[in-house]
């Protein structure tokens, strides 16, 4: 499953957010993959220790747990906390996938069942820097305005182009979800919107709360903890 959700942060959030990396220290990006992704890894990122990526990276977070659309199609469980990376001057990243399985500073594992990608810089702004991502129905290619994101099953195959012109400012991540699955989580997602424009449409039914139920029913029936 991929989603596009528009207007994770507002214009005035990405403004404040961009003044802050522009004091940021970037390092290079390889610092964070194994050895595979270190081969077609070439961008910068924040450190992972480095307070600003904590700061920016907890307001990330908390915009994206916040948002209705973006919970319904996540069912987040544990989120790895978002980093932030550039890309400029030809730097780009390789076909890859990502792993499977990430370690937290505390040792918590976290399996990696969602990627995202948050973009902080409008598409006109820079050349190049598509992220491509590859499913059974072909390869997408994704640059959304500053604020939006991009959600997809972490197991896809997927790349960035190269930045041939200006700067791509992001902050990506991973989250584990209640539901492992991702062919039972894109039925609950479909299943929660219809429920959404059902009741848009007549209000609280009885046909709205049968479905609610069934929907209750199988996310518990399908969660893992």
């Amino acid at each position: 499953m991929m989603l596009h959700i528009p207007e994770i942060l507002s214009a005035e959030e990405v403004r404040q957010m961009r003044a802050a990396l522009t004091q940021a220290d970037w390092v290079d990006g390889r610092q964070s993959v194994g050895g595979q992704g270190a081969q077609v890894k070439r961008n910068r990122q924040l450190a992972e220790n480095c307070p600003l990526r904590q700061q920016l990276g907890q307001r990330v977070q908390q915009a994206l747990h916040q948002n209705p659309l973006f919970f319904s199609a996540a069912l987040p469980l544990r989120y790895v906390p978002p980093y932030f990376n550039m890309y400029e001057g030809g730097e780009h990243y390789g076909l890859h996938v990502d792993g499977a399985i990430r370690s937290m500073t505390d040792g918590t594992l976290v399996r990696t069942d969602m990627s995202f990608t948050l973009f902080l810089c409008d598409p006109e702004e820079y050349e190049g820097g598509e992220l491509v991502v590859v499913d059974t129905y072909g390869s997408h290619e994704v640059k959304l305005p500053a604020g939006d994101v991009i959600l997809y099953t972490s197991g896809s195959l997927h790349q960035v182009l190269p930045v041939t012109r200006g700067a791509r400012l992001c902050a990506f991540s991973w989250l584990q979800s209640l539901i492992a699955d991702d062919e039972e989580r894109r039925m609950l997602f479909e299943l929660d919107q219809t429920i959404q424009s059902l009741r848009q449409k007549q209000g609280e039914s009885q046909e709205a709360v049968a479905l609610t139920a069934h929907y209750h029913n199988l996310l518990r029936r399908w969660a893992r903890g």
